[in-house]
């Protein structure tokens, strides 16, 4: 089998659906596939080398991701590469194609959550409906996600698969002091501060964070910061506006987009992953916390059970002060620490 994998997007992003389109390629590339060839189809302005392996191969597109012009275009483009099938990870297939289709359904927070879209991100995914119907098989990254594509847009549950996201096989616990080390000569860090990482857009929900880590400091006069870690994404201003407001600019630390390598030893010298999303469709960064031997508080939206089983501390995410008191259980109980350490490392195995 010819099969084809639009990692067009690593170009665009190394975050969210590109680091899922590069870990695809190399899990790919670990199997045993004898007949079939992968065909990496990457912008032509790419440079990344995903993979080095005889059964894939590289074709550089033209067409570049979410143009208004991508549909006849991608159509172009692919029709003469002889494809069996071409699996999109960005949801979006070329509705009129000459071989079979798979897509990825991360989530659909621009069907719940369309306050939180850019209009161009809002006109590229408004295409859900077209897609779900063209495509021949849909993965979803949960059964949350596959709920959500039954109940949303009516796709039949045999039509969809449920392969889960898998962590990063670079995270793992490295020793205390030797995370703390690296925080403090490469981001000027302290250990054990409260850890946030992710796009921060409205849907994950940071002000709330803010508020309820303003309440902490009140209450508790607790000494530590607040890390940020990820790119800005829209309506960050509000983050910003918030951060002022709260008068919080020498307490919480804003450090931007990190390296794989860098995100291991942060959360190995946090005190805690905070992951307070009002929606996602599987949510990565708790399981990535849990693989390191950090405790973690996320939200009790309706994925996350399917994340962290009982590994975690589950907050309403409108709850301003009951997220600020389980940051105040989880920084001075220890016995509540060991034991989410130690499932949280079980789940994550």
């Amino acid at each position: 089998m010819r099969v084809g994998i639009d990692a067009r997007l690593v170009y665009y992003s190394k975050a969210g659906i590109g680091q899922y389109i590069i870990h695809l390629a190399k899990g790919l590339a670990k199997l045993d596939t004898p007949g079939d060839s992968f065909l990496l189809l990457q912008s032509r302005k790419d440079r990344t080398q995903i993979i080095s392996n005889n059964n894939f191969s590289r074709v550089s597109l033209w067409t570049p991701s979410h143009h208004w012009l991508e549909q006849p275009a991608l159509r172009v483009e692919t029709a003469t590469l002889g494809l069996d099938l071409l699996h999109s990870p960005d949801f979006i297939p070329p509705f009129r194609r000459p071989y079979k289709s798979v897509i990825t359904v991360h989530d659909l927070a621009f069907l719940l959550y369309p306050q939180f879209m850019t209009r161009e991100s809002a006109r590229y995914y408004g295409q859900i409906d077209h897609a779900v119907r063209s495509t021949d098989h849909i993965i979803a990254v949960s059964e949350a996600t596959k709920q959500d594509l039954i109940n949303l847009l009516g796709v039949p549950p045999d039509k969809i698969t449920v392969i889960y996201e898998g962590c990063n096989p670079s995270y793992h616990p490295i020793e205390r002091a030797e995370a703390a080390a690296f925080v403090r000569k490469r981001f000027g860090l302290e250990a054990n501060f409260i850890f946030f990482i992710s796009t921060i857009e409205p849907r994950k929900n940071v002000p709330t964070l803010l508020r309820s880590y303003r309440w902490l400091k009140d209450h508790y006069q607790r000494p530590e910061k607040l890390v940020l870690a990820g790119s800005k994404g829209w309506l960050f201003e509000e983050v910003d506006r918030t951060i002022y407001e709260l008068n919080l600019e020498n307490d919480v630390v804003l450090i931007g987009r990190v390296r794989d390598s860098e995100v291991n030893y942060l959360y190995n010298a946090a005190s805690m992953l905070v992951y307070p999303s009002f929606y996602e469709g599987f949510g990565l960064p708790p399981l990535e916390a849990m693989t390191c031997g950090t405790p973690v508080i996320v939200s009790n939206i309706k994925v996350m059970p399917e994340v962290v089983g009982d590994a975690a501390l589950l907050i309403d995410p409108h709850d301003v002060e009951g997220l600020g008191a389980a940051m105040h259980r989880l920084l001075t109980d220890e016995s509540l620490r060991r034991d989410l350490i130690a499932k949280g490392l079980k789940r994550a195995a």
